[in-house]
């Protein structure tokens, strides 16, 4: 197995998934990445496919996930121009212009799944940014599959629901408690969950699905 990962402002913890990854017999490269910044994108690129030769041998990978984001929670009445441009630049610019330079490293029958929001499905009040721009990203995986699919290469999304992780700075108990009594599973997921589907959808058994978003939310507000 081999992953090459980014971060943006928290090398320690990169490098701390590359030692997990590796003891568990695989290899890992731990790349600087700010998806916000598409004018790094092409350098980017260009370290990616050094590394891809030093470390495997090769000139192209084959699975691409999409999975930079933060959270903003503010009613659309106080968004500032500048939180707007922020959260576009990383939830729908950044993935598609990253893509856009990564493709010609992306092998023939490759794959793409790009990480969206069930937000985009159920409006929830302080999130019209981040969610529109996440519905966004879910619009544009089904034209990546159309425009990329001569190579072979499937495009996917994956909508989580409520996941415990810092996104947004974390869940209060009592905001977590608000989102299991809506959730038919009767709890938040973990990120785990949302990482197994992925798994799933990069496996060859699932090599006939295609322009799919999967929300993985245990049942939210259904």
């Amino acid at each position: 197995m081999g992953v090459i990962l980014t971060y943006n402002s928290n090398p320690g913890s990169a490098e701390g998934v590359v030692k997990e990854i590796v003891a568990g017999g695989g290899t890992a490269v731990a790349l600087k990445l700010d998806v916000s910044d598409s004018s790094s994108f092409a350098a980017f690129a260009d370290t990616v496919r050094t590394e891809l030769k030093a470390t495997w041998g090769r000139v192209d990978f084959d699975y691409l996930v999409n999975n930079a984001g933060y959270g903003l929670y503010n009613p659309i009445a106080t968004v500032t121009e500048e939180e707007f441009d922020g959260l576009f630049n990383v939830h729908l610019k950044g993935p598609f212009f990253l893509t856009q330079a990564l493709l010609p490293l992306i092998a023939d029958g490759g794959q793409i799944v790009n990480m969206v929001s069930a937000t985009s499905r159920v409006a929830t009040i302080g999130v019209a940014p981040y969610a529109s721009f996440k519905g966004g990203l879910e619009v544009l995986t089904r034209y990546m599959a159309k425009e990329f699919g001569e190579r072979r290469i499937r495009a996917n999304s994956i909508a989580p629901g409520a996941i415990r992780t810092e996104l947004g700075g974390g869940l209060t108990d009592e905001f977590e408690a608000l989102l299991a009594s809506q959730t038919a599973l009767g709890r938040v997921g973990e990120p785990a969950e949302v990482g197994s589907v992925v798994a799933s959808l990069l496996s060859d058994e699932n090599r006939w699905v295609n322009a799919q978003s999967i929300e993985v939310t245990g049942g939210f507000n259904i």
